[in-house]
């Protein structure tokens, strides 16, 4: 770990934490984190969104979720430090807690690289280390790996919601992701990282396959037939994604490459049989 300020995406810098400090962690990518950092004893809160690790969490009290926080129930656990999201947590919120908590830390990973900063963020500031060395050569093997592949690019048209449908810009995590295994992100023009479309409308000309997320919306193998059997898609392959392994960072990123390797392999061996000769 490099000697630089610990810098959180706000660019405030954060001294080293006192041994025994009290965290809450309202972003379930970074609670996660916290655990796979042995960071686990000194969790004391969560939203109900953070599942990961099961077990180990299961002791760890909720908070409710990650846009209407208890605040009240948080004040009562007296943290030392509460970890944000700027995607998943709200201005109010973070005013709120800045009132009476120490150290609120603001993350936003935007490259899937971003993850080893937020490892060195944490491991230095929380005195893991070796353990943030680990999660980051781990990456390192993992990137490397996609990088090494012999994929073709394919554009794709994730969705991450219905009604109204929506899907993710490239200027998201979920796309960069997606990218390190040469799967590209359509998307409508602009500036939105989550825009809304219209379906039938958007031009299926645009894109060579549509993945449906399993989350933020649940999509299953329901929704799949139903989009499937739709004569506009002109027979484009739609399949199911694992959308914990595209969207959350910190040590899923880890895993979450493993996953889209073995998916992109899968995708042009069984998916792209429905993709017409000339998106091929």
């Amino acid at each position: 770990m490099n000697a630089l300020p610990l810098r959180d995406a706000l660019g405030r810098v954060h001294p080293p934490a006192a041994p025994g400090s009290r965290i809450v962690s309202l972003v379930p990518s970074l609670t996660e984190l916290l655990f796979a950092l042995e960071l686990g004893p000194q969790v004391v809160g969560r939203t109900g969104f953070c599942i990961h690790p099961a077990d180990a969490v299961r002791a760890v009290p909720k908070l409710g979720g990650t846009k209407d926080v208890d605040v009240e129930a948080l004040r009562q656990l007296a943290p030392t430090h509460v970890l944000l999201n700027i995607d998943e947590n709200e201005q109010p919120l973070f005013e709120q807690i800045e009132r009476f908590v120490p150290h609120v830390v603001v993350t936003h990973p935007i490259e899937v690289e971003d993850n080893f900063a937020l490892y060195a963020l944490l491991g230095t500031m929380f005195d893991r280390r070796a353990q943030a060395e680990a999660l980051a050569a781990a990456l390192r093997d993992e990137l490397l790996a996609c990088a090494r592949a012999s994929w073709r690019w394919r554009r794709v048209l994730y969705l991450i919601w219905r009604d109204p449908w929506m899907t993710v810009g490239q200027q998201t995590y979920i796309a960069r992701m997606l990218a390190q295994v040469r799967l590209s992100a359509e998307a409508p023009p602009g500036d939105d990282r989550y825009p809304t479309l219209e379906l039938p409308g958007f031009d299926p000309d645009r894109f060579d396959a549509v993945l449906l997320s399993s989350e933020p919306y649940r999509f299953g193998a329901r929704h799949v037939a139903e989009l499937a059997a739709q004569p506009w898609l002109a027979q484009r392959p739609v399949l199911l994604i694992d959308g914990e392994m595209t969207s959350w960072y910190g040590a899923r990123a880890i895993a979450g490459l493993r996953y889209l390797r073995d998916y992109r392999d899968r995708f042009d061996r069984d998916g792209a049989m429905g993709v017409p000769e000339q998106h091929r």
